[in-house]
């Protein structure tokens, strides 16, 4: 009896076991299939930079071109993009005064910031790069530390109405990796050593920026029509 007894002890002890390992399995698999990574230092195509400067917003003719080199998980990006940006972009941007071109500069130090930048290149190609780029921004203290920030990033592509099929194949697919490669290695050719850092015609200005004195440097290269 006593060796029965022990028998069905060893037996539901066994099947508690297997049931632990399937969990385990059951819960590695789920998160295996939300984790993305995006390459670094990958050899640059040609098609990765045909037809492209940068996200770029604000009038064709516009008399003045600003580049804005920056990094997703940079805290002086973050509150430069949204502190400072709405007051540009009302008084120089849409008022056809400054064309704004933002690229990608990703540094190692920061390990989601390629996949921030991935993840509005992805919303891109479903024209809400903007839309995902201020998400993203916004959300910095969010995802920054987070074990799985391509989670939340879908997130944001959700709220942003994107198609997530569309989203998660292009995210897997690591599919911008050479455009946002592009993007920094021509930043390091300029001189780009840190974020935030803007090109203003062959002039580099670097740290962190007050929109007053943007519209001031502005006015100093094309002077308001009166």
């Amino acid at each position: 009896m006593a060796a029965t007894q022990a028998g069905v002890k060893r037996f539901y002890l066994i099947l508690a076991a297997v049931a632990l390992i399937g969990l385990g399995v059951l819960a590695y698999l789920l998160l295996r299939q939300d984790t993305v990574s995006i390459p670094a230092n990958v050899t640059v195509q040609a098609s990765d930079t045909s037809g492209f400067r940068g996200y770029i917003k604000g009038s064709p003719d516009a008399p003045v071109e600003i580049t804005e080199f920056a990094d997703y998980q940079c805290p002086f990006c973050q509150t430069f993009a949204t502190l400072q940006m709405p007051t540009l972009d009302e008084r120089l941007i849409k008022t056809g005064r400054v064309r704004w071109r933002y690229r990608d500069f990703p540094l190692q130090q920061h390990p989601f910031a390629r996949l921030a930048a991935h993840s509005a290149a992805c919303a891109d190609e479903q024209g809400k790069y903007w839309e995902q780029h201020q998400r993203v921004y916004e959300g910095q203290s969010e995802w920054a530390g987070a074990r799985n920030a391509a989670a939340i990033f879908r997130n944001y592509a959700k709220s942003a109405g994107l198609d997530l099929n569309r989203y998660d194949s292009c995210m897997k697919a690591g599919k911008y990796a050479g455009r946002i490669q592009a993007s920094y290695d021509e930043g390091v050719q300029l001189g780009v050593s840190s974020t935030p850092t803007l090109l203003v015609g062959d002039r580099l200005y670097r740290g962190r920026f007050d929109s007053d004195a943007l519209i001031k440097l502005v006015d100093s290269l094309a002077p308001r029509r009166r």
